[in-house]
């Protein structure tokens, strides 16, 4: 049996079950997926994993059950659902691809990759996605569970990430007419649940006889890697100003790291830490400062330790610049400030 018919048998009978996913057997029978949630959780997914990324799903498909709904959003409102799952350019770009699809092409996602990646906000493995699993185009799908089939089923020497287009172009030699959707799920299982990054199940696959890795006895060591470099360290304060049961927040502003979002007051976030004299000249008001700990944050590209400060803001001073917020709201903040409010509310020194 060839490597294609052995592992779309094998996807037949261990396809996941996920919310946005129409079963093979379904498939099969004429069932077709609903482009707006396959592009939907394509885009959670890119940072996260699938056990984080559902409920999110959910409650955005419960509340924005099409893509117009989602169109006619407010932008306040996707920012706060997207909360705690990173990188806030891609909840701003999700809007941005949204309102074109319900202004340009009346709420209708194109059905191939050349006009999914005119869309704002799409690249290439996102439109590769959609048009393979929503539209059954012929697509070549590589996110990083296809990486690691390819470079063990042709024990791939070069190292990632230099090995990304040579395992791109071993994927795009598997890619058929036939169950082209079908075939890029199944790729994606095996690599989620099987060809596992570490402890693969070698012995659960149904491609063994065809992987050059395996037959040389170490699978676990592909794909190769280069030496990751250290990631740097930044130091900022966050300010934990209350008021009775409300918080301070600031609304950051709308480019950069956390664009748009609610927050908690900071300092700057730089590569020294922060003196005594400067964590106070930098506060949103002049109060009774007290330190309550430090808390410790990673970014992609940067370590992040932001030292606490906590004070009740006195009845008549002005804290300019600041919003009001309930305390039991925190849970729309990004994980960084959730993570600092919540210490910062707790941690009384």
């Amino acid at each position: 049996m060839s490597l294609r018919a052995r592992l779309l048998a094998w996807y037949d009978e261990n396809a996941r079950d996920l919310p946005w996913r129409v079963r093979p057997a379904a498939h099969a029978a004429g069932v077709r997926a609903d482009p707006y949630r396959v592009w939907l959780s394509e885009v959670m997914l890119q940072q996260t994993t699938v056990p984080h990324a559902t409920p999110y799903f959910l409650k955005f498909t419960a509340r924005w059950p099409t893509v117009t709904d989602l169109a006619n959003a407010a932008d306040e409102d996707v920012m706060a659902a997207w909360a705690g799952l990173g990188y806030y350019a891609r909840a701003r770009n999700l809007l941005a691809c949204a309102r074109a699809v319900a202004k340009d092409h009346g709420g209708v996602f194109p059905d191939a990759e050349e006009g999914l990646r005119a869309l704002p906000g799409l690249g290439p493995y996102t439109a590769a996605a959609v048009a393979a699993i929503a539209f059954d185009r012929p697509a070549n799908v590589v996110d990083g569970n296809v990486e690691r089939v390819m470079a063990r089923l042709f024990a791939v020497e070069q190292a990632l990430p230099d090995a990304k287009p040579e395992l791109k172009r071993l994927a795009a030699a598997l890619v058929a007419d036939d169950r082209p959707g079908d075939w890029a799920q199944a790729l994606m299982d095996l690599g989620a649940t099987v060809c596992r990054p570490k402890a693969p199940l070698c012995d659960r696959c149904p491609l063994t006889d065809h992987c050059a890795a395996f037959a040389a006895g170490e699978p676990e060591t592909y794909p190769r890697k280069t030496a990751k470099a250290e990631r740097p360290r930044r130091h900022g304060v966050a300010y934990v100003l209350t008021r009775g049961e409300e918080i301070a927040l600031v609304r950051r502003p709308p480019k950069g790291l956390l664009g748009g979002m609610l927050a908690l007051p900071t300092s700057e976030w730089r590569a020294e830490r922060w003196t005594d004299a400067e964590a106070l000249a930098a506060a949103p008001v002049s109060a009774a400062w007290r330190g309550v700990g430090e808390v410790e944050h990673v970014f992609t590209h940067f370590s992040l330790t932001l030292r606490l400060l906590r004070a009740e803001n006195e009845a008549g001073s002005e804290a300019g610049g600041v919003i009001w917020s309930p305390r039991r709201d925190l849970e729309a903040l990004p994980s960084v400030f959730l993570k600092a409010a919540r210490a910062g509310l707790t941690n009384l020194l």
